[in-house]
């Protein structure tokens, strides 16, 4: 039996849920169905945060949802859900899933034990038990404002506490990304995982292969681009979910040479948080071309030491990664392209004479190139002063411009550079001692 909290024992408040949200409730209401708010929104709204959507769900089919509401669209094969449109807002309704798959409605697809398809319809109680988390399975009740707990939900709520529903290694294998999900929960809301449901993750990380590559991107970009990145960093690196992402880079911060790598990756992703803090855009492309940089240099670096020219070296490299980090995550073209563009730049920022400056300052992806050279630069991975000398190229006068380019960087880490291959040049003709 559930536990039903009274209005007085909540604070849940109609005046906090959207007004289109309150639409389908009540409608769906009218028209003899029961309809709860549920999952995030209600979870959020008992924290006292403002949800980002309102989810429905009902014991309504999908044909009769559309029945009801003429601006309604039916979506999706592995889950079918009722899209109801207002303008641009969107209220997602669902129909309360089943436990067992010997329904007369509905059908399941499992393989290896993950769902592949499931559009098998039951109760309130089932689809309580068909949720991951016991605190995105609390239900708002529109017709008495009560909230209806059938999993411990309240509790956990209350002792910031994520837990899943039933067993954790078959919940897991059901659908690995439940594994990020618990991640991703435990940072934003600030919950512990509880250990049960802990426990399996470093053991079932590799399940992650198994999903295809364009929901891992979605899901990558949901953890990373939330406004806790740093602290989601270090958790994924915990359970050895990071490792299963992106497993070239964890190879290299593995190796941690010198701390640059991992002091690297932490230093880009504070700035992602505080870009978004500050409500500043962030652009995805940037992100991930810091979380490959390690392996593209290592690998550029190998190429020079072989006889590969710097600049083919790199763009060579960030194929080559890029390429196999594909088969994992896929990154579209409007990410792909310019993180490698960003990585080709690299080497030219240190041609400062001539006209090559000039013609690095007119491409189209410099201020994210400039912007990356500078965070390599606060890490220690390059060189200060050839980044304070771009700074004062790029707000010089057209004269000071051409001054610069005479004589270059010359900073003392590179004049020590060009008196050591002197020296090894003029080695050959010097006098027998």
């Amino acid at each position: 039996m559930p536990r039903i909290y009274a209005r007085a024992e909540h604070a849940i408040s109609r005046s906090l849920v959207s007004e289109n949200a309150l639409k389908v409730l009540y409608r769906l209401k009218k028209a003899g169905y029961e309809a709860y708010l549920v999952g995030g929104c209600v979870r959020d709204l008992l924290l006292g945060r403002e949800p980002k959507d309102f989810d429905v769900v009902t014991d309504a089919h999908p044909e009769q949802i559309r029945a009801v509401f003429r601006n309604c669209r039916l979506i999706g094969r592995r889950f079918r859900l009722a899209h109801v449109h207002f303008g641009q807002d969107i209220i997602e309704v669902a129909t309360f899933r089943a436990l067992q798959s010997d329904q007369p409605h509905g059908e399941r697809v499992l393989e290896n034990g993950r769902i592949l398809r499931d559009n098998v319809y039951g109760t309130i109680e089932e689809d309580a038990f068909r949720r991951d988390f016991s605190v995105n399975a609390l239900y708002y009740n529109i017709s008495d404002f009560s909230v209806v707990d059938y999993v411990g939900g309240m509790d956990d709520h209350k002792a910031a506490r994520l837990r899943l529903i039933g067993d954790p290694e078959q919940r897991y294998r059901e659908d690995p990304v439940r594994m990020l999900r618990a991640v991703r929960f435990a940072v934003k809301l600030g919950f512990t995982i509880h250990p049960d449901s802990a426990a399996p993750i470093p053991k079932l990380a590799g399940l992650l292969h198994e999903i295809p590559p364009a929901r891992l991107f979605d899901e990558v970009i949901k953890l990373l681009l939330s406004g806790y990145a740093v602290q989601t960093f270090e958790q994924l690196r915990h359970y050895g979910l990071f490792g299963a992402l992106f497993p070239e880079t964890e190879r290299c911060l593995a190796r941690e040479p010198d701390g640059f790598p991992l002091t690297f990756l932490a230093k880009s992703l504070e700035q992602t948080d505080r870009r978004l803090a500050d409500d500043k855009p962030v652009a995805p492309y940037f992100l991930f071309a810091a979380l490959l940089w390690e392996p593209v240099r290592a690998r550029a670096r190998r190429l020079i030491e072989s006889g590969h020219q710097s600049a083919l070296a790199y763009q060579d490299a960030g194929n080559e990664i890029i390429t196999r980090q594909l088969r994992l995550i896929a990154l579209p073209k409007s990410i792909g392209l310019p993180v490698r563009e960003v990585w080709s730049l690299q080497p030219r920022f240190e041609m400062t004479q001539g006209g090559r400056p000039f013609r690095l300052l007119g491409h189209p992806r410099f201020r994210a190139a400039y912007d990356f050279l500078l965070l390599r630069a606060e890490t220690g991975e390059a060189d200060p002063e050839l980044a304070a000398w771009w700074t004062r190229f790029q707000v010089a006068s057209e004269a000071e411009q051409r001054a610069m380019v005479r004589t270059g960087n010359r900073s003392p880490a590179r004049t020590r550079t060009r008196k050591r291959r002197t020296r090894k040049r003029s080695a050959p003709n010097a006098p027998a001692s």
